[in-house]
């Protein structure tokens, strides 16, 4: 009889940088000497925080993502986690102004941020931006994300996990949106569900580099 090995921790980051030091602008003397653990891509290994930003800021997309934070829903983390991974322009909070961040792994640190007390105002907001708003709820009459032609000027909304979204930000809509199901459950995280309307956008109008990932 044989045992497996046991798995081996991936270490996360790197440890503190070999002196002499880069001379980079970029670089932050505190973690050069004791070291980068951050949730941060290789290439922004001891970059300061608002080099990263910085960075981010000439590739952002076009895409706005907005969450309904009425009831302090644990998912807006795991949005705004994901929103960054595609680099959205900014994520916005409606409703209470403080939101549960434990899910977003510290990536909101290198987003863009806005807050909006109601519907009315981020749709205000939207259309002084010329954004279209497209809110994501299985309501009658949402259409399949699947076959709709997402607006590449967008704002994707998203409500609370059970509810859905408010009245108000559902009348404020260009575009209602669903997801396609074929299971036994009547609806998708709105977590899960936010990342594949973040997705879809991203395949129809990113042009996605064809070589490996990694």
């Amino acid at each position: 009889m044989t045992h497996a090995e046991p798995a081996q921790e991936r270490e996360v980051g790197v440890g503190p940088h070999p002196e002499p030091w880069p001379e980079d602008p970029h670089l932050d003397p505190e973690l050069l000497a004791h070291g980068d653990r951050r949730n941060v891509l290789d290439r922004y290994r001891y970059w300061r925080r608002e080099a990263i930003i910085a960075h981010l800021d000439t590739s952002r997309t076009a895409l706005h993502v907005a969450i309904e934070n009425l009831e302090h829903d644990a998912n807006i983390g795991s949005v705004v986690r994901t929103a960054n991974a595609f680099n959205v322009a900014a994520f916005h909070i409606v409703g209470r102004r403080r939101w549960n961040r434990r899910g977003a792994m510290v990536t909101d640190r290198y987003q863009h941020e806005l807050h909006h007390p109601d519907a009315a105002s981020l749709a205000a907001w939207a259309r002084a931006q010329g954004l279209s708003i497209v809110a994501m709820d299985l309501v009658p009459g949402a259409m399949p994300i699947e076959h709709t032609a997402l607006p590449r000027d967008c704002l994707l909304v998203f409500g609370q996990e059970g509810p859905g979204l408010s009245e108000d930000l559902l009348a404020a809509a260009d575009q209602v949106v669903g997801i396609s199901q074929f299971g036994s459950t009547r609806s998708i995280n709105v977590a899960a569900a936010a990342a594949i309307a973040m997705h879809t956008w991203v395949v129809q109008h990113v042009d996605v580099p064809r070589g490996p990932l990694a």
